[in-house]
């Protein structure tokens, strides 16, 4: 197994993504980019030779000081000053596993070559992803426009010895750092601070963290929905393939044929019926968990386009021979793809939660609350609260971010997407969607335990084997706060195969 990822301009995927992060991979540049990156370099140090003209970012001021001419010898106090005036972000701290999300993206974006950054920059960005120095960013910051400036502000403080720094577990002042290393702060030149910080990596570090879980919750809400009716004595007959193929949304044919594999070989969905039809939450798995799944596969299609993209600004065209200004740090796209993935996911947490409901319900020759002597027992009365209370948390965070909009920099950024906004917020919500399948499984099982001697399919039962290891059945009242974080660290733990999720 190779131990290294190479940096090129090979397009990065989630299956990729996956693997480096899964097998720790370490990064290192192809030969193409080294060409790429030192190509552009020189040119730009020639073309700010040859001219006295202002380029924006480059020999300027920034934003509303875009007028501001700089002169040569002030260049690095330029990018420098950049990079610390911009670093002002607030809020929780990022989590670690997105912070180094925030770098290979960074690395990967400037490795084009149309940055203008120098070949040692990246080159420290890398020893930090390889040697896991992760700076600390914060949440609060970015207007997700202008690039994700405070945050990666952040991110690039350490490049010139300023800042804190997560290693080994212990947040160090990045001094301490480099002395063990060796190094020395890194002289920004002309252009680099701006290409540091005008970009989407905030916003694209938590969108494809997120999605990853996405993806996972997403076959979860199909596997713990199958055992949810098995449990409830559900009816198979509407999840056959006749009724999706004369609606063929992809997520609903996908979901339908998730179900019946899941249920194949099932006692349960296969013993006569008393009642001819089940309530939505449970008929309707297809259409509502589908619809959630072609929502992210839309979602997943934006950020991989993202993340393989330059995001930075002004862009370099060395065979053109051109320095544009435009505006790919924008966050727009992202924005709308954020919000639209919270409303998806906060659905698959909505009907969760409506089958938690109708299992704890003395339904279909359950007794109430899922328990023996209710009364006497609350029973499970009391986590269905809990995942209600979330749903109805999620639908407040599933508010559309992207509507939003401020006016900065004195009106020079008259619009910006509030894509950093959203990125939390779904961060949030789909750790919630997490906690609420978790409830259904506990559910589920407590559930499936009164159908006995029945069993479900062979996959479900050994699934349920293993869950069943750390969380017993209830028989009498006990705290359930530690079923239900017990029944979360089950979902986490659980890996499941790319093949499976994408």
């Amino acid at each position: 197994m190779n131990p290294y990822h190479i940096i090129s301009s090979k397009v990065l995927d989630l299956t990729t993504i996956k693997r480096i992060i899964s097998e720790q991979k370490r990064l290192q540049l192809s030969e193409e980019s080294i060409v790429k990156i030192n190509k552009c370099r020189a040119y730009l140090d020639n073309k700010l030779k040859g001219q006295n003209k202002p380029i924006y970012g480059i020999n300027t001021g920034f934003g509303a000081l875009y007028n501001v001419k700089i002169s040569k010898e002030n260049l690095t106090i330029l990018q420098e000053n950049l990079v610390m005036s911009h670093a002002c972000g607030t809020g929780d701290r990022v989590p670690d596993e997105i912070v180094k999300l925030m770098l290979l993206f960074k690395i990967q974006s400037l490795s084009y070559g149309h940055s203008g950054i120098q070949l040692k920059t990246i080159e420290r960005l890398i020893d930090f992803y390889n040697h896991d120095i992760l700076p600390i960013v914060y949440t609060q910051g970015s207007l997700g426009a202008s690039g994700d400036l405070a945050p990666l502000a952040h991110l690039s403080l350490p490049l010139i010895g300023k800042g804190n720094v997560v290693f080994k577990g212990k947040e160090l002042s990045v001094s301490e750092v480099q002395n063990q290393f060796e190094w020395h702060p890194i002289s920004l030149q002309s252009k680099e601070g701006l290409a540091l910080l005008n970009g989407t990596q905030f916003m694209s570090a938590y969108g494809v963290y997120i999605i990853l879980k996405s993806h996972k919750l997403a076959y979860l809400a199909d596997l713990i929905g199958s055992m949810s009716l098995d449990a409830f004595d559900g009816r198979i007959e509407p999840f056959n393939e006749l009724v999706h193929l004369v609606r063929p949304h992809n997520g609903q044919l996908e979901t339908a044929k998730r179900i019946r594999e899941f249920l194949e070989g099932s006692d349960l969905i296969n013993q006569p019926k008393k009642h001819v039809q089940d309530p939505y939450s449970f008929r309707c798995m297809p259409q509502v968990h589908g619809a959630s799944k072609d929502t992210l596969s839309f979602v997943t299609k934006t950020f991989m386009t993202e993340i393989n993209s330059v995001t930075d600004n002004p862009n370099i065209f060395v065979e053109e021979d051109k320095i544009i200004s435009g505006g790919n740090f924008h966050g727009q796209p992202l924005a709308l793809a954020f919000d639209y993935l919270k409303i998806a996911m906060a659905e698959l947490g909505n009907i969760s939660e409506r089958r938690t409901f109708q299992l704890v319900s003395g339904l279909r020759g359950l007794p109430v609350f899922l328990v023996n002597n209710p009364g006497l027992n609350s029973g499970f009365m009391i986590p269905q609260y809990t995942a209600a209370s979330i749903v109805s948390a999620n639908k407040q965070l599933a508010t559309p971010a992207s509507v939003d909009s401020i006016v900065s920099s004195n009106g020079q950024e008259d619009h910006v997407s509030m894509g950093a906004n959203a990125a939390t917020q779904a961060y949030m919500l789909v750790n919630n969607v997490e906690r609420i399948l978790a409830i259904e499984l506990f559910n589920a099982s407590q559930a499936l335990f009164f159908r006995t001697p029945l069993k479900s399919s062979e996959f479900i039962e050994s699934i349920l084997k293993i869950y069943r290891k750390d969380i017993s059945f209830v028989t009498d009242d006990r705290v359930l706060h530690d079923d239900i974080n017990t029944s979360i660290d089950f979902i986490q733990s659980l890996d499941i195969d790319s093949e499976e999720l994408f």
